[in-house]
């Protein structure tokens, strides 16, 4: 708790989290040349769900005791912004470079924003858009070599990475609707308890195979242990305590670790415009993380929604 009596804000936690996931091109990537989207999604729900079966019980009598809205809000979490949202991810790097896909993090702050406001009564002051704007600048930089252009395969990409994006944005607001009374512990093995079968049913209606090969089985495993559950655990930890409107701008850093790992470890090549809007959206981020722990925040939570 800090001098005004309230919890800490943890923009820098999400930011972290969200890091973490920008590591997972590095297993994706070749996963996805390998084996279906919906494959891949299977698997990582499935691997985690076994090692959080002790925390199932716990988790599902938070569901029992959670309110109506509540438990439709955890499904919404379960089903569209962890399977269908992932698959779509997944899907996205079939049809471009390890940075292409990455578009999708253009337009999660601005819809998140919105569900923010209408959802938890989240208020942006006039100041959070010197901060957002920049930020979604520089993530349209860092998503196309020619940011004034786009190859149809680029598009195609896009569009499905766009897709995930709304799913997340409102998953991340949703998230920090839940996160509010229902433990983060519980609110993570509930999103892998309910993605799992919303994952089998993306599954069977692709037709795509469940069967996967001991190579493939170990960057699955990785996969899902540490972008996967560690990134989401530090994610609830962090969103108990941090506006959704800030915590969407934090996930920024998923895009800047991606990029920069698509440059060091996979043999992307980035256009000097690329390269200035990573650096964008890195002091944007970081920028925005100071200002909200000063005593003049630019986002104002409702105290109904306050964690």
């Amino acid at each position: 708790m800090d001098r005004r009596g309230t919890a800490p804000d943890r923009t820098w936690l999400i930011a972290i989290a969200a890091a973490m996931w920008g590591t997972d091109g590095l297993l994706r990537q070749p996963l996805a040349g390998q084996l279906p989207a919906a494959t891949v999604v299977f698997w990582e729900h499935l691997l985690i769900v076994v090692v959080l079966l002790p925390f199932l019980p716990s988790a599902l009598r938070a569901f029992r005791a959670a309110t109506g809205r509540e438990r439709v809000a955890l499904v919404l979490i379960g089903a569209g912004a962890s399977a269908v949202a992932t698959a779509l991810f997944t899907q996205a790097f079939r049809y471009g470079d390890p940075v292409t896909p990455l578009v999708l993090q253009k337009l999660q702050p601005v819809i998140a924003v919105v569900a923010a406001a209408l959802l938890l009564g989240e208020r942006m002051r006039r100041g959070y858009w010197l901060f957002a704007v920049p930020a979604l600048v520089g993530a349209w930089f860092m998503a196309f070599p020619d940011p004034l252009s786009a190859a149809p395969q680029a598009v195609t990409a896009a569009l499905l990475a766009v897709a995930a994006a709304a799913l997340w944005a409102v998953g991340t607001v949703l998230g920090r609707m839940v996160s509010v009374r229902i433990a983060s512990r519980d609110v993570t093995v509930l999103r892998f308890a309910i993605g799992l079968p919303a994952s089998a049913v993306v599954l069977l209606a692709q037709g795509a195979p469940v069967a996967v090969t001991g190579a493939q089985l170990g960057p699955l495993v990785l996969l899902a242990l540490v972008p996967g559950l560690l990134g989401l655990t530090l994610y609830y930890i962090g969103l108990r305590s941090t506006a959704a409107a800030r915590a969407t701008l934090a996930e920024l850093a998923f895009p800047v670790t991606a990029t920069l790992i698509g440059v060091g470890l996979l043999g992307t090549h980035l256009q000097p415009s690329q390269w200035f809007g990573l650096l964008v959206v890195v002091v944007s981020v970081t920028a925005l993380g100071l200002r909200e722990r000063t005593r003049q925040p630019v986002v104002q939570v409702e105290p109904a929604t306050a964690a």
